[in-house]
């Protein structure tokens, strides 16, 4: 790649970097007290905080994933942004305002707070990190082959300065510096996908060589076409693991602790169904686009990146691949920076604090969230993003989906129940993990049944994990924590009411 073809992504790659950490100063200068690293101190407005929310929630996975997966596998893909929208809809109805209500910073939080153990609160913080670092690996990953394929850096770049950036915006403020950070990028990815789409599209109608958008292969643009059983096992079982897997994700169930109250966190979640469901209708149009250009499934990871170089030519094209590595890389930035927040709280609350000042402690503990998966990445390159993120979603929705479900809406929960419940899904969902990685079925290689039910374990980890709560509860009904009716009456009780809150903090 000569020096002028990759200047455009270069110079994109390094302003967006700069402006990162130019909007992260404003916090810096504000932030001073563990309320404002952890939750801003509860004072983020609905609309910005919406905004903020989109903004890590569109990942690696959603931004360069979504298009490579439709492009390889057709139409059977969209289940991913769908399932990863809708989730949105439970976390409205059933999660967000009785969440911000119960007064907690983490999940761990929540979870000790109602149920009153010390070991359920552990077991959260084990999963809470493991869910981050599983997540944060495509990032690096996807930062790697961003850089690689836009400038022809060595694969190693793209995680070393994802890692870095993070890293200076999360240790300097925090939660403060990110919310507007975060902000900004969720409009620069919208920017980012959507003019070079709409330029390639008028490319597409003039060039008369290219061909259709794929409407004449029902193999590619029609859903469970062909798949058999496994197939529709798979589908029903991603549709499962996104639809509940949202709100177990630690960096998005973090920001509605930052709403000043229930209802803003509700107004939030409504915000951000509208700017994820649009910013979704997107990643499709380049997938047709890629069918029309010929470009082959072996390629479909780089796909977002390589389409505006065969379709025009010339500087437009660079200047269009430019923008979208300047959206790809504000992808991995924010995304990153929310999943290190949510495991650097942990981190500092159950491990750092320990022997360190409470900043001090925060700033530890995010160094040490960024540098294992970083690391991680480093030496295990070649994962499947979009599928891997997938992943991360069934272990979210096989732990904490069951937790906050049962724990807000039903007094019967005991600590016992809970921690047979995340263990029992977690482990199963876990050594789906595993083997899935170890197995090659990222890659989309399965031998049978045994890759099909561990490469998607969500159809029998997450009702495995809602059983085992339930009865594991009701044979020890007798342990159920006493105060679980007024706590349960104040996750529910509008904020009119102005009810004791007392776990809040």
């Amino acid at each position: 790649m000569s020096d002028l073809t990759a200047l455009p992504g270069l110079i994109a790659v390094i302003a967006v970097s700069l402006m990162t950490l130019l909007i992260g100063t404003w916090g810096v200068r504000v932030s001073r007290t563990t309320s404002d690293f952890l939750v801003a101190s509860r004072t983020v407005r609905p609309t910005l905080n919406a905004f903020a929310v989109s903004g890590e929630y569109l990942s690696a996975a959603s931004f360069l994933g979504i298009a490579g997966l439709l492009l390889a596998y057709g139409a059977d893909m969209l289940w991913y942004p769908v399932g990863w929208t809708a989730g949105y809809l439970l976390l409205l109805v059933l999660v967000a305002a009785p969440l911000r209500r119960s007064g907690a910073y983490t999940l761990p939080d929540f979870a000790e707070a109602r149920l009153e153990s010390r070991t359920v609160r552990s077991i959260c913080s084990v999963f809470v990190v493991a869910i981050g670092w599983l997540y944060l690996l495509p990032q690096f990953e996807g930062a790697g082959f961003t850089l690689a394929t836009a400038i022809g850096a060595p694969r190693w770049v793209g995680p070393v300065a994802v890692g870095l950036v993070v890293l200076i915006g999360v240790g300097g403020g925090g939660m403060r510096s990110i919310t507007l950070v975060q902000a900004f990028q969720y409009w620069l990815k919208l920017t980012a996908l959507l003019v070079p789409a709409a330029v390639l599209l008028v490319v597409w109608t003039r060039d008369e060589t290219a061909g259709s958008l794929g409407a004449g292969d029902p193999a590619w643009s029609m859903p469970l076409v062909g798949s058999g059983g496994a197939g529709l096992y798979t589908t029903y079982s991603l549709i499962l693991a996104t639809f509940l897997g949202t709100m177990g994700l630690p960096h998005v169930v973090v920001r509605f602790y930052t709403n000043p109250d229930g209802g803003a966190a509700r107004r939030t979640t409504l915000t951000v169904l509208a700017l994820v469901g649009g910013f979704y209708l997107i990643p499709p149009v380049y997938a047709a686009l890629g069918h029309a250009y010929g470009v082959g499934s072996g390629d479909s990871s780089t796909l977002m990146l390589d389409l505006p170089r065969l379709a025009l030519s010339g500087l437009g094209g660079e200047l269009l691949t430019g923008l979208i590595t300047a959206g790809a890389f504000a992808a991995f930035l924010s995304t990153s920076s929310g999943l290190v927040i949510a495991v650097a709280g942990v981190l500092s609350q159950d491990v750092t604090s320990r022997r360190l000042p409470e900043i001090a402690s925060f700033r530890v503990a995010a160094a040490i969230a960024v540098l294992i998966p970083m690391g991680a990445s480093l030496a295990l390159p070649n994962f499947g993003v979009a599928q891997s993120v997938g992943l991360a979603f069934a272990v979210a929705a096989s732990t904490f989906c069951p937790l906050l479900l049962l724990g807000i809406w039903w007094r019967g929960l005991t600590p016992t129940g809970a921690i047979a419940g995340m263990l029992a899904g977690g482990a199963g969902s876990v050594v789906a993990v595993g083997w899935t990685l170890s197995h090659g079925a990222l890659d989309g290689v399965t031998d049978g049944w045994a890759d099909v039910l561990l490469g998607q374990p969500a159809a029998w980890s997450v009702p495995l994990a809602f059983a085992t709560m339930v009865l594991v509860s009701r044979a020890t009904a007798s342990s159920t924590p006493r105060h679980a009716n007024r706590f349960l009456a104040r996750l529910h009780a509008p904020e009119s009411l102005d009810l004791e809150r007392s776990g809040e903090r």
